[in-house]
């Protein structure tokens, strides 16, 4: 029975001036460089994928509204009694 891997390895070069950077900004929240550059690709990714999801739902909701300006559902009898109910009040007024 083979086990599963329950994490994986991430390896890339990166020039020795960003190495110090991120050597830096990890030791200054008190972390290891690995914890720190984990993180910040986490967040990165998140960023990434909750932006695409947005605009993959705006298209979505704007093909949904426009669908519904150009062919409207029939008004339901709750509506049609709200309507009269406006009417109503503003010829009373």
């Amino acid at each position: 029975m083979s086990k599963t891997p329950t994490t994986a390895r991430l390896e890339a070069r990166i020039s020795a001036d960003l190495h110090a950077l991120l050597k830096r900004a990890a030791e200054l929240q008190g972390r290891t460089m690995t914890d720190f550059v984990v993180a910040a690709v986490q967040d990165a990714a998140r960023c990434v994928i909750d932006q695409t999801d947005v605009i993959r739902m705006a298209l979505a909701d704007q093909e949904c509204f426009a669908q519904a300006l150009l062919t409207p559902p029939a008004p339901t009898q709750a509506l049609e009694r709200a309507y009269a109910r406006r009417r109503k009040l503003l010829r009373s007024e």
